[in-house]
């Protein structure tokens, strides 16, 4: 059975989502951030030498980064949550999966820390802002009008893009003023396998 190293409050509630999504069983083993740092426990570098969240364990694979899970975890149980090869939304689908982490994230972890940071900080505000603004404008009107960013269909890169998308909303002032995202928010917030995988994986403040 699949085993998710999980921690709260983290990227790893995305591949819970994932996995209800795909009607997988698996087993969780749960992480709890220190209250104070806000950083995972000691006993995750026992799992990987990062001691970072999520770690999937499958069939004696062990998987670390939440795009390589997902990409895994699609290719091997779940082909309909991505596009064929030779479909026209392929590289489309290739182009969110690996944007989530590497372009949309890096600016919202820096406004975490300089968040934490507070005055020390503040000359990189402006700058920052403006990163914040550049991204969600730009996922702002590629979503369109369209429920998913692939058109009408659902797959495993709105599930990547859940993530950074719901740290904006409590870190980059993502609100009912751009509409296209969060309309998208509100869909994925709805459905079922990602109200199943709140249950089972705990509190998730980024969920409210």
């Amino acid at each position: 059975m699949i085993r998710v190293h999980h921690l709260n409050n983290s990227r790893s509630q995305r591949v819970l989502w994932l996995l209800e999504e795909l009607g997988v069983p698996y087993e969780i083993v749960r992480y709890q951030r220190n209250r104070l740092t806000m950083l995972a426990p000691e006993a995750l570098k026992a799992v990987h030498p990062l001691g970072k969240s999520p770690v999937v364990e499958d069939d004696g694979r062990k998987l670390a980064e939440t795009g390589l899970i997902v990409e895994y975890l699609v290719d091997r149980y779940g082909a309909d949550l991505a596009p064929s090869r030779d479909s026209d939304l392929y590289w489309r689908y290739k182009y969110w999966l690996h944007y989530a982490e590497g372009s949309a994230m890096p600016p919202l972890l820096v406004k975490i820390y300089v968040d934490r940071l507070g005055f020390l900080a503040l000359p990189v505000g402006p700058i920052l802002a403006s990163q914040l603004k550049l991204h969600l404008d730009f996922l702002e009107a590629e979503l369109g009008n369209a429920s998913w960013f692939l058109g009408e269909r659902f797959s495993a890169a709105d599930i990547m893009l859940s993530f950074p998308l719901e740290v904006a909303t409590a870190r980059a002032g993502l609100d009912a003023s751009r509409p296209n995202l969060f309309g998208f928010l509100h869909r994925i917030h709805a459905r079922p396998a990602y109200r199943r995988a709140l249950e089972k994986g705990g509190a998730y403040r980024y969920a409210e």
